[in-house]
């Protein structure tokens, strides 16, 4: 039996599995992810991404904190979901997945059709500003400040330093905590809290990891898989479709 046959049958016969998916989920879209030898820590300082430069740093740093996100933007106009966005939508669909948490704020799982996605790290989307919280449409943060109070306007995602929103959190760990397999699609879980959810499936089910790069969880793993995603998923999905569908 391949592995690729062990994972899809072991999906299959999951009662309540759950996706976990990182920024190598989106890497064959044409998005960076952050941490490799080509990641976006690579090219950028993370200074661009914490909770102190948008308070404190002087209007120059924050204006570099501005054009960063505002390329972030521009390059997400030009991409789509790719084939892992849409198996992980279809097994969904065909009541496989319970749902997709995520760590990505591009927005692509929605984009793909995955109906319940958690996303930790918020939206790329939309724009909110610092002080008042009013929310706008992304392309404000290209004119800021806020209309309404002067604030600095910021990416509405979870900068370096902030808390995840609490009630994306909670509904993560529930479905963690009810899930009998999770799948752990592209992400290096070296992220925290966030990678504490993987750790907590590997403890009350299986964990199965697909990601380029080995991570701190592989031991626990019931398969881990160092290969790209898409290749990973549509061998994966080429078993499922030759299983006969479940009682």
């Amino acid at each position: 039996m391949t592995v690729y046959r062990e994972v899809a049958q072991a999906l299959r016969n999951a009662r309540r599995a759950v996706a976990f998916t990182g920024a190598g989920a989106s890497t064959a879209s044409g998005l960076p992810d952050f941490r490799s030898s080509r990641g976006l820590w690579r090219q950028f300082p993370e200074a661009l991404a914490s909770r102190e430069t948008l308070e404190h740093a002087l209007e120059e740093r924050y204006e570099e904190m501005r054009a960063f996100y505002l390329w972030r933007l521009e390059n997400l106009k030009k991409v789509e979901p790719n084939p892992v966005h849409r198996i992980l939508a279809r097994w969904e669909g065909e009541g496989l997945l319970q749902g997709v948490i995520t760590q990505n704020v591009d927005g692509l799982h929605q984009r793909a059709g995955s109906r319940r996605v958690l996303p930790l790290h918020g939206d790329l989307g939309s724009v909110r500003c610092h002080r008042c919280g009013r929310r706008y449409p992304p392309e404000a943060l290209e004119k800021g400040p806020c209309p309404a109070c002067g604030g600095r306007l910021r990416p509405n995602v979870v900068l370096f330093g902030e808390e995840l929103p609490r009630d994306v959190w909670d509904e993560a760990l529930t479905l963690t905590l009810q899930a009998d397999l999770m799948l752990v699609v592209g992400s290096s879980l070296e992220v925290y809290p966030a990678a504490s959810l993987p750790r907590l499936a590997a403890q009350a089910g299986k964990l199965i990891i697909i990601n380029r790069e080995p991570t701190p969880l592989d031991t626990q793993a019931f398969r881990a898989l160092h290969q790209d995603a898409v290749e990973a998923l549509q061998a994966i999905d080429k078993e499922l479709l030759r299983m006969p569908p479940s009682s």
